[in-house]
């Protein structure tokens, strides 16, 4: 049973362990996605009440009778006011009528209080502006974060609360100052984020486009980022992110700078893109937001030069999405362009259903695919094979940490990232960010030291796809036994 089930908890840890998620977040993950991304009425415009009751969509839908997550929407104005502050609020009503989360909306700061916000698994900060909250208030919501709880700041957010040093860690950055509402291209840096897998490499829209008094980069994991040659008025330069998520104090947050418009609450892609960052605060769905820089791309999404196919079957490049996509056969696609030492290897990959694929690595140049299972180490990804042969392992050598494995992973249909670190003779892996694995090689005959990496393509029936695979050199660690 989810343990949030009942509509007003007590406080709790709001960080998942053991079983896996699969009835709800299957239901989630797939059902809803693909419904957040049908155009929906127009929400109604007006002003938001003081404090609302629990979302009046909850009433009509019989798959929310018993909703499993809460979502607490505050929109309280102490400066500028937008007047897409009610479309908002609608949307995400919707949204949750859609995801199986139930939405309460207010702006009224005495809903903030350690017992209240018990009762949610993330609270949207939608426009908000100036100081909202009172000194206990922010001790409240700031108990509520380290104990777990999920954030979710959307435009404004970032014009809220200047002398709360908690919360400029919590938003990421502070807003500075904008252009005028005009047309820019959104560079999508991180495709497998539930608030971004949908979106292309490029995304062209219409808002308002903040500049913040400082770049997060540092902090937080870069979801998109605006090309300010494509706009009039940018002032961050080549490096301006426009919407991130981290882990922080305990707690989950997502921030958007889109949101100014009331028509980007009837806009597909946008739509999808809040509900994304709302599944990730709400810990519906699992995402790598640790910072990332310094990675360089194996595969970029464009060609597949420096890759080889070893064996039979293939890979389908779709230039479109950016994948790679296994087809027939047994084999193995790698990268002979260069031998890795000491790495960092990351690469973002989906499943269809129970199929079967992996990632080699450690293995020397060969075109018998065999030769990589022989002489390398497999990450696995398989949902029901045995323990040591099932996602997250090192294939018939080492079970990954089953619980923290269940907890991190998205279900089939959903992107995950695999963090695949190699130092000398130690494999560390981590999935959506959490380590679920740490093995240190002691057979003679093979060495992580040195060798190359591939994705497999395990045989007819088996559908895997790839992408954003990318890497970063680490210092090597000295000890070991053998080279090859």
């Amino acid at each position: 049973m989810h343990p949030h089930s009942s509509p007003h908890p007590g406080p709790r840890s709001r960080r998942r362990t053991g079983s896996p998620r699969s009835a709800r977040l299957a239901a989630v993950g797939a059902a809803a996605l693909l419904l957040a991304l049908t155009a929906l009425p127009a929400a109604a415009s007006g002003p938001a009440p003081s404090r609302a009751a629990a979302s009046s969509a909850a009433a009509g839908s019989s798959d929310r009778s018993d909703p499993s997550d809460r979502v607490l929407v505050f929109s309280k104005t102490a400066g500028f006011r937008h007047d897409s502050i009610p479309d908002g609020i609608a949307a995400i009503e919707e949204l949750g009528a859609q995801g199986g989360f139930a939405v309460d909306a207010t702006e009224d700061a005495a809903a903030f209080t350690p017992d209240n916000l018990a009762r949610y698994d993330a609270v949207v900060f939608l426009s908000t502006t100036g100081d909202v909250l009172d000194p206990a208030q922010q001790s409240a919501f700031e108990r509520y974060v380290r104990a777990g709880g999920g954030y979710v700041g959307v435009h404004a957010a970032a014009d809220t609360e200047y002398d709360w040093p908690f919360y400029e860690g919590l938003v990421g950055a502070y807003f500075q100052s904008h252009p005028a509402i005009q047309q820019a291209t959104v560079d999508v840096e991180d495709r497998a984020h539930p608030a971004t897998a949908h979106l292309g490499p490029q995304w062209e829209r219409t808002d308002e486009w903040y500049n913040y008094r400082a770049n997060p980069r540092d902090r937080v994991k870069v979801l998109a980022s605006l090309d300010e040659s494509s706009y009039e008025g940018g002032a961050m330069g080549q490096d301006h992110p426009i919407s991130w998520c981290q882990d922080y104090r305990g707690g989950r947050a997502f921030y958007t700078g889109f949101g100014h418009t009331k028509e980007s609450y009837t806009d597909p892609a946008f739509r999808q893109h809040l509900l994304g960052g709302i599944r990730y605060a709400t810990d519906a769905a699992q995402a790598d937001c640790r910072p990332e820089q310094g990675y360089r791309p194996l595969f970029d999404g464009t060609s597949t030069d420096g890759w080889k196919q070893a064996g039979p079957g293939s890979f389908t490049l779709d230039t479109a999405s950016g994948t790679l996509t296994s087809t027939g056969g047994m084999g193995l696609l790698w990268y002979q362009a260069r031998e890795l030492r000491s790495y960092s290897l990351k690469l973002d990959w989906k499943v269809s259903g129970d199929d079967n694929s992996g990632v080699f690595i450690g293995f020397p140049a060969s075109d018998d695919p065999w030769s990589a299972v022989n002489n390398g180490y497999e990450v696995q990804i398989d949902a029901t094979d045995a323990p040591d042969r099932t996602t997250g392992s090192v294939y018939g050598f080492q079970s990954a940490d089953l619980a923290k494995r269940d907890a991190a992973l998205n279900p089939p249909g959903e992107w995950n990232t695999y963090e695949i670190r190699v130092q000398g003779e130690r494999l560390r892996i981590w999935l959506n960010g959490v380590k679920i694995n740490d093995f240190t090689n002691q057979d003679p005959a093979r060495s992580l030291r040195q060798g190359y990496v591939g994705i497999q393509n395990h045989g007819e029936g088996d559908e895997a796809s790839f992408r954003n695979i990318r890497v970063k050199d680490l210092p090597a660690k000295s000890g070991g036994h053998h080279h090859r």
